[in-house]
């Protein structure tokens, strides 16, 4: 038996099962070892999700959706109660957002009240920390509802352990930390993004951006500048583009040009040139190494590449 090296991560196994057998259905998914039940639902399948023997148990419910008041942002309310169908169905009768409804219980019935209200709590401080959505519930719960014996609050954590690993695979990614040229602002640029390959626009208007990527996701960088008033025809980011206006991280540097005032996290390499261009840009080959002649999608082949010589 071969012994277990501390700090060695493991895969898991994920089974996700299609209630009716069609993707666009109830979906249920489980962790192998784990006794938690997590069910997966749209406005046209709740009524199914509802129907079902699990939610008349105690448990955690998750109602997300489009953010009317953030283009492109997450808007969630997290709920605990000792019947989810009953409180489930009341918490999305009340919201109008959402479009995605998450059921939480257990296979064996073994949560209870205190139990749940700890996780609420605990998923609202981290979905609060990680900042990747706008909470609706308005306040946290009180601090008395999370208190429970040392050894049930170790369960509880553990519990929460797998939700962070099977959120993001149904679809929600809300609880993950920021990436650290998000987040560390306070240390300086160059100290943040070391290790990381660090990319730039270069354009014949002058406009000049920096980003890395970390962890996925396509970071640009304080400091970096955005066109504006150009006049280029742009379906798909403008929105995007107003939004962070709105929100303070493009802040205006002249007629012509924005300033990036803090970090921001883009889906895509194209997203971010298309608000640094302000036109619509395939982000593979505007983005570059920096002082170099390799683009974003050089990058990428050769990583492709190297993975394949190691297989």
């Amino acid at each position: 038996m071969t012994p277990q090296i501390q700090g060695e991560i493991h895969g898991r196994t994920i089974q996700l099962f299609l209630v009716d057998g069609t993707p666009t259905g109830l979906r249920k998914a489980t962790i192998h070892g784990w006794t938690g039940l997590t069910f997966v639902a749209t406005g046209t399948t709740f009524a199914a999700l509802t129907a079902r023997a699990e939610l008349d148990r105690t448990g955690i419910y998750i109602l997300s959706g489009p953010d009317a008041e953030a283009v492109g942002g997450t808007r969630a309310y997290i709920g605990s109660a000792n019947s989810v169908r009953e409180r489930i169905k009341q918490s999305a009768a009340q919201r109008e957002f959402w479009e995605t409804a998450i059921a939480v219980t257990t296979s064996d019935d073994d949560l209870s009240k205190g139990h749940v209200e700890y996780l609420e709590a605990r998923l609202i401080e981290l979905a609060g920390a990680a900042n990747r959505v706008t909470m609706d519930n308005g306040t946290s719960p009180a601090g008395q509802r999370r208190r429970l014996p040392e050894a049930d609050q170790a369960n509880m954590e553990a519990f929460l352990s797998n939700l962070k690993i099977i959120l993001p695979v149904v679809g929600l990614d809300m609880l993950k930390p920021q990436p650290r040229a998000v987040t560390q602002t306070a240390t300086p640029v160059a100290q943040r993004i070391s290790g990381e390959i660090s990319y730039e626009i270069r354009h014949k208007s002058g406009v000049q951006a920096q980003a890395v990527e970390e962890d996925g996701e396509f970071i640009v960088l304080e400091g970096s500048q955005a066109l504006r008033n150009t006049g280029y025809v742009q379906q798909s980011y403008v929105a995007l583009k107003d939004n962070l206006v709105k929100q303070g991280v493009l802040t205006p540097q002249s007629d012509t040009l924005y300033a990036f005032a803090r970090p921001y996290s883009f889906s895509s390499p194209s997203a971010a040139a298309a608000v640094v261009l302000d036109r619509n840009s395939n982000g593979l080959s505007e983005w570059k190494v920096k002082g170099e002649k390799r683009t974003y999608h050089d990058v990428k082949q050769a990583r492709i590449a190297a993975d394949g010589v190691g297989v």
